[in-house]
């Protein structure tokens, strides 16, 4: 993930996509449900949830499962691609 945020926008971009993802992924640790839902997902039979990145440009999508308490890490998308797009990759 990080590799390709390198690769395609560069190395500056790179690091902060790092930087956002382990405060993201320190915040998922500690609070795994403080994110809000994703509402194009909101028919899925999990409950996604959303982490804006990169000045809302991306989304990180995951779910948390209880039982394992574990989070799954299911995309990061674009939010300038079309909805429908990430309602197909998804499912």
């Amino acid at each position: 993930m990080l590799e390709y945020a390198r690769e395609e926008f560069g190395e500056t971009t790179g690091r902060r996509w790092e930087k956002e993802l382990l405060a993201i992924y320190e915040r998922l640790r500690l609070f795994p449900e403080s994110y809000p839902p994703e509402e194009l997902l909101r028919d899925s039979p999990v409950l996604h949830r959303r982490c804006s990145m990169m000045h809302r440009r991306f989304k990180l999508l995951y779910f948390y499962d209880e039982t394992e308490d574990t989070v799954h890490i299911v995309d990061i998308w674009d939010t300038r691609m079309k909805p429908e797009a990430l309602m197909k990759r998804i499912k």
